[in-house]
């Protein structure tokens, strides 16, 4: 897949209107019933990064930003402000923020995960993009070192243990991470006029499977 392992403008994309989204299937059966399914495991997040954007100077950002990605053609990726740690927006990350595995005395390699949780039940989404320097690793609450205990691949969000996690042992994480997106369009309209008037361009950009 075409992705550039750069971020979206951080200052841009804050103030930016955006979220998850489900696809569900919704078939009414004629005793008044309902039948739900969907096709999606995972959701899927869509923002609008026009309504970041401040001065003429962040359009000029948000162009060259665009033409560097060819529009479409190439992913990036994109900080969301409401959603971007392993732990609440206002906490500090540590180490044992998120359960991600349980060891099995072979396995060296984990991906990370974030796991939402509400009224018994829960989503454990994959966490393809960290951010380099922020991830933190634990095995049954002992903090490892990064560069001695482990190593990550920040492109790809996975964890390699110099050593495989013993059989039962928990395996925690936290970090900060940013959602792998692309433009969802590939022309953006802006006019000076009426951008100095309040209006700002639709710019839409939405996640990719990575």
């Amino acid at each position: 897949m075409s992705f550039h392992e750069v971020r979206f403008p951080a200052s841009l994309s804050f103030g930016a209107l955006g979220g998850p989204e489900r696809r569900t299937d919704v078939v009414e059966l004629t005793s008044g019933h309902e039948e739900r399914n969907t096709p999606w495991a995972h959701s899927r997040r869509r923002y609008d990064a026009g309504l970041g954007l401040r001065s003429l100077d962040d359009i000029e950002a948000l162009i060259a930003f665009f033409e560097a990605r060819r529009g479409q053609l190439y992913g990036f990726r994109w900080k969301d402000w409401a959603d971007f740690k392993s732990c609440r927006p206002s906490g500090r990350i540590g180490a044992t923020d998120q359960v991600i595995a349980r060891g099995d005395g072979v396995t060296r390699v984990f991906a990370l995960t974030k796991t939402y949780l509400s009224g018994g039940a829960g989503y454990a989404r994959p966490i393809t993009k960290p951010v380099a320097g922020t991830v933190r690793t634990a095995v049954q609450d002992v903090e490892m070192m990064e560069g001695v205990h482990f190593t990550l691949d920040d492109t790809t969000g996975r964890v390699t243990f110099v050593e495989p996690p013993l059989a039962g042992a928990e395996i925690t994480a936290g970090y900060e991470f940013d959602v792998p997106v692309r433009f969802d369009t590939d022309r953006i309209n802006v006019s000076v006029a009426s951008f100095q008037a309040g209006q700002v361009p639709d710019v839409p950009v939405v996640e990719v499977r990575v």
